[in-house]
């Protein structure tokens, strides 16, 4: 009987790894963004299905056991060599263990950490696991790909930010990586005309490298990947759109979505105050709202429309500032329901949201908090509607939380929001949510428009629509979907079964 192919996940960050997958590998947690809420989903969904799956990421040790690395230094210790000899391989370096976050915010020392990953991972790591296919993401992992394609092993590179990095020759190799044995797979910023020429000021750019080196590529919404190849994101360096534009023409790249984590669901959500499904979200709603209104201070209403903000108030992508543009005129639109606003997040315009509610006295009607978590569940579990009106967004996970909670998310049309939200015609039971085509103002409020014509419906016949949403989005936003996407993508990349 064949076995099953051998997949090295090679990933700089992860909110968890699955009990069981190796002992004591639960304990380790290292979270800069999405991509590590998207690794720790994959490897958990992969493990679930009884893959053979193994997991490359830094030995971050300060990050993962904090003040207790000391005491506990023997047991840790004998923790990490059985996890070497499972399915959990550390990249050690001296550069990773007293850091206090993934990255630092200073380039010089980001290079450092992702030259020390990557050496520890080619030297180290790939010859230990012998892996069939590897799949790497984002820039802290472009260099592996070409060595990849050096020895012919099958390579997946996922986008997941299109931040990066860039280096020469010199540092690649005074780091411990063998580039020369590879250089020729890597992505210069200016044409080589040979290894010598271009090894001490010919810079390489990771993320490009990992476009252009890897087997298949892959964004994490297929709409933004499209976007990409047809240039209409100003933002996107001229050489990444290139060589993906490549990758698409030759078919070997892809959009795959995200999925929330399976805890974001109302009947088990811990974090929630009335817990509530499909079924019996009617009444259970009002009651999370009642019991919000209290927590923040807002008018005790649990008829009010309650329009959410999850996402970060960072104006350059989220798009806060057409909410701070029009939050007055929509709470005076809509004065006489009741309406009110509540913000959890983080970010540039969180003092400005607080000055918009200070000038107005709205205290009452709109709620301003910095992120915390259990808050922010529990306003998706009483809001009717979220606002979500990202200029560009490469995939997005809040709008299908909303939908999963019962909180209809208002969108503007474009990346992993087209892809994941479709307009709400309750007269033909389609749809869950609301888009709007001009990222202005006026588009949002004629988004929100839509969402209180929805509102004012009957009752009963918003009852019946929220749930087939809610139902909806729990069998469409998932790790299993997620998975065996890539499961069909790794299929396709090494041209046999993945589960035999």
């Amino acid at each position: 009987m064949p076995t099953r192919p051998r997949i090295l996940i090679v990933t700089p960050e992860v909110t968890y790894l699955p009990e069981g997958i190796s002992p004591g590998a639960e304990d380790y947690s290292a979270k800069a963004g999405g991509l590590a809420d998207v690794s720790a989903a994959l490897i958990s969904a992969l493990y679930d299905l009884s893959c053979d799956v193994h997991v490359a990421i830094p030995d971050y040790r300060s990050i993962y056991h904090g003040n207790d690395e000391p005491r506990h230094h023997r047991e840790v210790e004998k923790i990490r060599r059985r996890l070497h000899e499972e399915r959990i391989h550390f990249a050690v370096d001296r550069v990773f263990l007293y850091k206090d976050g993934v990255y630092s915010g200073y380039s010089d020392k980001d290079l450092k950490v992702s030259l020390a990953f990557q050496r520890e991972v080619i030297n180290n790591i790939i010859p230990r696991v012998n892996p069939d296919i590897i799949h790497c993401n984002d820039w802290m992992t472009g260099l592996i790909p070409a060595m990849a394609r050096r020895y012919e092993i099958p390579c997946l590179f996922t986008i997941h930010n299109i931040h990066t990095m860039t280096s020469t020759l010199a540092t690649i190799e005074d780091r411990g990586i063998d580039a020369a044995a590879f250089w020729h797979w890597l992505y210069f910023k200016h044409p080589p005309v040979n290894y010598e020429e271009s090894r001490n000021t010919n810079r390489v750019d990771f993320l490009v490298s990992g476009v252009f080196s890897a087997h298949y590529v892959n964004t994490v919404s297929p709409t933004f990947l499209r976007e990409i190849v047809e240039n209409r994101h100003p933002f996107v360096e001229p050489d990444l759109r290139r060589e993906l534009t490549h990758k698409w023409e030759a078919e070997c790249a892809t959009g795959i979505l995200n999925a929330p984590e399976p805890e974001f669901n109302p009947a088990v959500d811990e974090m929630v105050q009335f817990n509530y499904g499909p079924k019996n979200h009617r009444a259970k709603k009002k009651q999370n709202k009642n019991f919000l209104q209290k927590s923040v201070g807002l008018e005790i209403n649990p008829d009010a429309p309650m329009f959410f903000w999850p996402s970060r108030l960072d104006p350059v992508q989220k798009g806060c500032q057409l909410l701070a543009e029009t939050m007055y005129d929509i709470i005076s639109r809509y004065w006489d329901t009741g309406i009110q606003i509540v913000s959890v997040a983080d970010g540039a315009y969180l003092k400005h949201f607080h000055d918009i509610v200070d000038f107005h006295g709205l205290h009452q009607r709109i709620s301003i908090w910095g992120f915390n978590e259990q808050l922010s569940h529990q306003a998706f579990a009483a809001s009717d509607f979220i606002i979500m009106p990202s200029s560009f967004e490469p995939c997005g996970l809040p709008q299908m939380i909303g939908g999963i909670y019962g909180s209809l998310p208002i969108v503007f049309d474009t990346g992993g929001l087209h892809d994941t939200v479709r307009q709400l015609d309750a007269d033909h039971s389609t749809g869950n949510g609301f888009l709007f085509n001009v990222h202005d103002a006026q588009g949002l409020n004629w988004a929100v428009d839509r969402a209180m014509d929805f509102f004012r419906l009957d009752a009963d016949e918003k009852e019946q629509q929220i749930r087939r949403i809610m139902t909806e989005s729990v069998l469409e936003f998932n790790h299993s979907r997620c998975a065996e996407s890539y499961i069909k993508l790794y299929e396709k990349m090494l041209q046999r079964p993945f589960l035999v």
